[in-house]
């Protein structure tokens, strides 16, 4: 099946695809295979994985929306990073600012925000499919 992710900046990813494994709001992870259903979907701040016959790619998903029409996996999100664009050093001090900020006020929905998608884009770096 035919796989975008898109962002505001860029193309992330275009190409055939075995699977795609995606977090939705409401509806946790879902993994598409060609010949699935329509669906659309608003994504989690997460990781998205997609499988091809190139090897397994993660990407570090933050918010958007997912659609699967025919053989193709759209997925059009705020930011859409490649393992390999991560900046490590930047998401560790974006974690580090995030949690004292959090820390500090545990009510603070924003600092929360920041928190997961510093935690996510460490994890996608590292390999790892966050939960």
């Amino acid at each position: 099946m035919q796989v975008e992710l898109v962002s505001p900046e860029r193309i992330t990813f275009s190409g055939e695809a075995e699977t795609v494994r995606v977090r939705t709001v409401g509806g946790g992870e879902i993994q598409f295979q060609p010949g699935h259903m329509p669906f659309i979907g608003v994504l989690q701040v997460s990781a998205a994985k997609v499988v091809s016959s190139e090897g397994d790619q993660i990407f570090a998903i933050h918010q958007g929306f997912v659609q699967v029409s025919g053989d193709k996996v759209t997925i059009l999100s705020d930011v859409s990073e490649r393992k390999e664009d991560i900046d490590v050093p930047r998401a560790e001090a974006a974690k580090a600012k995030a949690a004292a900020a959090f820390e500090a006020d545990p009510g603070d929905g924003d600092a929360a925000s920041a928190l997961r998608r510093a935690q996510v884009r460490l994890d996608v770096a590292s390999g790892v499919l966050p939960a």
